[in-house]
């Protein structure tokens, strides 16, 4: 395995060319730009493809045709350029594809700012797209997970033949980490389904068109049944200091991080206090949390938003324990003070 000192979107691209990718179409945008540059220099490397697409809705239709060709292929943007592939997902999931989109989302709604925030939640997570479907939906909180979760993305993708995206903000695609970057895949799962122009594959239709009322009723819910294998099989958290706590708080990517060094202090000053961090955020932890609910005595949410996690952590604990939130948006990046206040109000009012 070899270390280098990398900026998180280029561990991404990184990533996803060891975990078989070779082809990558998209569009340039701040904080996301990085991936774009690293795909120019590194695809043609290994025998791949970079485009760079005429607009973000080129770059997601691209990545369909090359993935229905039987490749791993990929693309990435920021907040409002992935506001634009959005009916090319829903396509992507109807057609059962397994693209994998990156989002290093900065501020919003609209145009808004490049700074980092955590706006693209619900878009992520809910289906931002059109009709009943959902995208596998990974948060890395490092360089190292950035790389990791890439990977990981790309097998998911093929095993529930569903697109899947990596969700992060500004700060965690700009930062610069160590990545210990793994040996490449040598071997990819078989796309029997695909289209790559053999006599064996001719039969084979990819398509998201049902026009029979019966037909699309019968497609979707073998959909939602794949959507609920991958609640049963695939839901990925981290726990720290969660055994005998009686406030766990809530947090994904980079507001995770400053979360722990908040809890620490909390625990210094004999604070029975945890952190629960999803890191997939589709399927969430909802098991975990409703089970949590019966043993402490509230939960905190912590967000680079004015509140989307929160609506899914309040879900899945059912009202069996009070929880509160806090945001920042717009770009503005919450404190270790600012976290602590919070923690210490908190535990306080549910002591």
């Amino acid at each position: 395995m070899a270390m280098q000192l990398v900026k998180g979107n280029e561990a991404v691209l990184k990533g996803a060319i060891l975990a078989g990718c070779r082809s990558y179409y998209g569009y340039p945008i701040t904080p996301a730009s990085e991936i774009a540059e690293a795909a120019a220099k590194y695809m043609p490397q290994v025998g791949g493809t970079f485009l760079q697409a005429e607009s973000e809705v080129a770059a997601i239709n691209m990545c369909y045709g090359a993935c229905g060709a039987g490749e791993r292929t990929m693309t990435a943007s920021s907040s409002p350029g992935i506001s634009l592939m959005q009916e090319g997902m829903s396509y992507a999931a109807g057609a059962e594809l397994p693209i994998v989109i990156v989002n290093i989302s900065r501020g919003g709604p609209g145009l808004g700012n490049i700074a980092p925030e955590q706006g693209d939640y619900n878009q992520a997570v809910k289906g931002g797209g059109h009709g009943c479907y959902k995208v596998i939906v990974l948060a890395p909180n490092s360089c190292q997970e950035m790389c990791d979760l890439t990977m990981l993305a790309f097998d998911l993708a093929d095993r529930y033949r569903n697109p899947a995206c990596i969700l992060a903000d500004g700060y965690v695609g700009q930062m610069m980490e160590p990545v210990e970057f793994p040996a490449p895949l040598t071997e990819l799962p078989a796309r029997d389904w695909a289209l790559d122009g053999t006599v064996r594959t001719q039969d084979n239709l990819i398509n998201s068109i049902f026009l029979a009322p019966e037909d699309l009723e019968r497609h979707v819910l073998h959909l939602e049944e794949k959507y609920q294998e991958m609640a049963r099989r695939d839901v990925r958290l981290e726990e720290y200091q969660v055994d005998g706590a009686h406030l766990v708080c809530v947090a994904y990517g980079m507001v995770s991080r400053i979360l722990h060094t908040a809890v620490d202090l909390a625990r210094a000053e004999g604070k029975k206090v945890g952190m629960l961090r999803p890191i997939t955020l589709f399927p969430f932890p909802v098991n975990r949390l409703y089970e949590l609910s019966g043993t402490v005595k509230a939960f905190g949410v912590f967000e680079m938003s004015t509140g989307q996690m929160v609506d899914d952590v309040r879900l899945a604990v059912r009202h069996r324990q009070p929880v509160e939130f806090y945001g920042r948006a717009g770009g503005m990046v919450p404190t270790v003070a600012e976290l602590k206040k919070c923690i210490d109000t908190w535990y306080e009012a549910h002591a």
